[in-house]
């Protein structure tokens, strides 16, 4: 494979992506698709060519990086790290059966733009994408084109203008009663037109493909999809796009995405620094994607048309890695959007069969992974951070019945067992001892990941009593919130640790917080160990610090998180532990469960050791280069860390409205607020070492606590910080963060 040189990370951007008048770097510009698209053991991310938050988005048929061929060309992905739906091949000669890979070279990506040469064919390819629908250019240096489209479980048929179809989306979820959820369609037209069109057979009759040949070596196709019609991809198509132009739809992408990513400045002398911070905001626009069309959208919940009644409607998104920062930072920079996503839950719960709230939810269906019910998390952040534009009550109906009626076993979308009788009448998940065969037909590989899921129901349940309380529901309010405090029966006082407990109320012994509970550690946690669990509380992290003993033993336990060996050769540590990576001792910068621990300090009176810890964290292990993401991306799960550390504060408890400070990166940083104001973060005495707080200014007056309002930052105004290279251990230390506790 012959790709472009990695260093477009870091210098060629500005040649590749600057218009000839352009005289400086736009945010765009800073951005870099391939950071992260080696994994360190499991999926990489993917060089992702879409608008923000569009529904067609694309990026090269292959495995990752470093793989030597790219499997046709795509049209479209319909799920985030899923395949194209469909197929395009540009070929020299038309045989039947063409579904070739290509070794190429020259490869060049930015958000809005995709080229590449295809070697031994000798075509050359240009890309550029709308919000429906894209344009295709192709070069063939040894003649006259063909054009090979195909799909793998549908029907495509050559019109008077290119070719139409669908391909039918195979669920890994399937529905219960056997449909296949959802179908996606296409419209394709030729600039030139065909001289020679044919159905080519296929070895499966489930999938299909036509060929058009041209008298030219140059081909422009345009096209349009839809969860619809043919007709509405066909809508689309003539909406969207005028012409064959890539030049043109690319500009107009640029600007889409500058517009965007424009929302927060950032200033500095750390130009790496921008390119991982724009790059991890671009991240955290690939989802969810927008499915309304001209004011209707398919919903996998009952495999219907419906009015999306003048508001957008989306879907696709992976709740358990996004609700800790994704959310939050679009209440700030994306309201309308983010309430526009809130409304899309609720109705997704109100067309199912059972009412409930998606965990995972995508075209195809609610894919119900990982644990909990965290979109709860998300319905209550916005709306205590005063974002209302969406039914409320509606929201606090499914989220109680969501708790109340569905099971808390993971990778499950079942009525509630037998396990969660337990749950109800003892206060945590029921674990097996070690080696003991599962009984519970409802539990899969996953397993039970009793602490896990004991955790996230308390939090989930707490979100739902703080949506109760707002609104007046006090039966509602008290139930919830006497259930948030769960996690207490299962914390073990002789080891400081989350412990799971057996049906019968005893602690499983002999227990080994790092390696306990088989893959993953499983059967009691989820792809991290007990180390990392030992904080997942966010929401009463002031009674987590009672229970550990108090602050000073808080701040040890913390302190041997990060170096604590990990206790086995590498080799079998993450044979066990593939999701736990990016490891600082035990905690794994590389997993979700863990972004917000090292803002503990702060709640312990230590903010100097937050300051240290997060820029730290991100020096180590947020780079630009090709592994410069620790661990999965879920989509702007783990890159949302990235764009509020390096800013300097995050949101530690989606649900109460405010925020932690930490060390910003940049010398200034400006967020662009709905409201038209303003908030600003300034960097006195700055310098990239220079990453210790000494004193801090809040709009003129002087500010001594590590954490601030979601109110102060919605008024706008400028957050002063006074840096330095060695540690201030007095400020804000006297003033921790709010936790559950103190908000009663």
């Amino acid at each position: 494979m012959k790709t472009f040189i990695y260093s477009l990370c870091i210098v060629s951007i500005l040649a590749t992506a600057c218009n000839e008048n352009c005289t400086e770097r736009t945010p765009v510009d800073y951005v870099c698709p391939y950071i992260g698209n080696i994994s360190h053991l499991l999926v990489p991310t993917f060089p992702t060519v879409q608008l923000p938050n569009s529904m067609l988005r694309v990026y090269p048929n292959r495995e990752n990086y470093t793989g030597d061929l790219i499997d046709g060309l795509p049209l479209i992905v319909t799920g985030h790290r899923g395949g194209s739906a469909f197929r395009l091949n540009p070929v020299n000669v038309v045989e039947d059966g063409t579904t070739k890979g290509y070794s190429y070279g020259n490869e060049k990506i930015t958000p809005y733009r995709y080229s590449v040469d295809l070697d031994e064919e000798e075509i050359g390819i240009d890309f550029a994408p709308s919000h429906h629908s894209a344009v295709y250019s192709f070069r063939f240096r040894k003649g006259n084109g063909n054009i090979v489209l195909s799909t793998r479980s549908g029907k495509l048929e050559v019109t008077e203008s290119g070719v139409q179809g669908y391909q039918d989306l195979e669920n890994f979820r399937q529905t219960p009663d056997g449909k296949v959820p959802a179908r996606v369609y296409l419209y394709v037209e030729t600039e030139q037109k065909a001289a020679k069109t044919a159905v080519l057979e296929t070895s499966n009759e489930r999938s299909s493909a036509v060929a058009l040949t041209f008298d030219s070596p140059s081909v422009n196709i345009r096209y349009g999809v839809s969860y619809i019609s043919t007709e509405q991809a066909k809508k689309h198509l003539n909406r969207e796009i005028a012409g064959y132009d890539v030049n043109k739809l690319a500009q107009t992408g640029r600007d889409k995405w500058n517009e965007a990513l424009g929302k927060i400045k950032v200033e500095g002398t750390d130009e790496d620094a921008k390119t991982v911070f724009y790059t991890s905001l671009y991240r955290t626009y690939e989802r969810m994607v927008n499915i309304s069309e001209d004011g209707q959208y398919f919903s996998a919940a009952d495999h219907q048309i419906h009015s999306d009644d003048g508001r957008s409607v989306y879907t696709d998104d992976w709740i358990w890695d996004t609700y800790r920062a994704v959310h939050p930072l679009r209440v700030i920079i994306e309201p309308e959007m983010e309430q526009d996503m809130l409304r899309s839950y609720i109705l997704l719960a109100e067309q199912s069969t059972d009412g409930w709230l998606p965990t995972f939810p995508g075209i195809q269906g609610d894919g119900h992974a990982m644990n909990g019910n965290h979109s709860i998390a998300s319905i209550c952040d916005a709306y205590t951070k005063g974002l209302q534009d969406f039914d409320i009550r509606a929201g606090l109906k499914v989220a109680a019945r969501t708790m109340n009626e569905r099971s808390l076993i993971p990778w499950s979308r079942v009525p509630a067992t037998e396990l969660d009788k337990i749950y109800r009448e003892k206060g945590y998940f029921p674990a097996l001892e070690e080696g003991e065969k599962e009984t519970v037909k409802e539990v899969s590989w996953e397993r039970r990941q009793t602490v896990a899921v004991t955790l996230a129901a308390c939090y989930d349940e707490w979100c739902v009593a703080q949506i109760a309380k707002s609104l007046g529901d006090e039966a509602n309010f008290k139930e919830f919130n006497r259930r948030s405090f769960n996690y207490r029966n299962i914390y073990n006082a002789q080891t400081g640790f989350f412990h799971p407990k057996n049906k019968s109320g005893n602690f499983i012994e002999p227990f080994d917080y790092r390696f306990s509970g088989g893959p993953g550690s499983r059967d009691y946690y989820d792809e991290n160990n007990g180390w990392i669990y030992r904080w997942d509380v966010q929401h009463n992290i002031a009674d987590l610090i009672e229970l550990m003993g108090g602050k000073a033993q808080f701040i040890k336990n913390l302190d041997q998180t990060f170096r604590e060996p990990l206790g086995r050769n590498r080799y079998n540590f993450y044979y066990q532990h593939p999701d736990h990576t990016g490891n600082v001792g035990q905690y794994s910068m590389g997993n979700e469960p863990c972004l917000h621990i090292p803002y503990l300090y702060c709640y312990a009176g230590q903010p100097w050791k937050t300051q240290k810890r997060v820029r730290t964290l991100l020096t180590q292990w947020f780079r630009n280069d090709l592994m410069g993401i620790p661990g999965d991306e879920d989509g702007g799960g783990m890159t949302a860390f990235v764009v509020f550390s390096s800013l300097g504060f995050y949101p530690v408890t989606p649900g109460l409205p405010m925020y932690v400070i930490g060390s910003p990166v940049f010398e200034k940083s400006s967020v662009q607020l709905a409201n038209g104001k303003a908030f600003t973060v300034q960097c006195i005495n700055y310098a990239p070492e220079n990453l210790y707080i000494q004193s801090a200014r809040f709009n003129g007056q002087a500010w001594n606590q590590p954490w601030f309002s979601h109110q102060d930052m919605m008024q706008g105004g400028t957050l002063e910080l006074t840096m330095g290279n060695t540690p201030n251990k007095a400020w804000g230390a006297a003033s921790v963060p709010p936790s559950y506790e103190m908000n009663k």
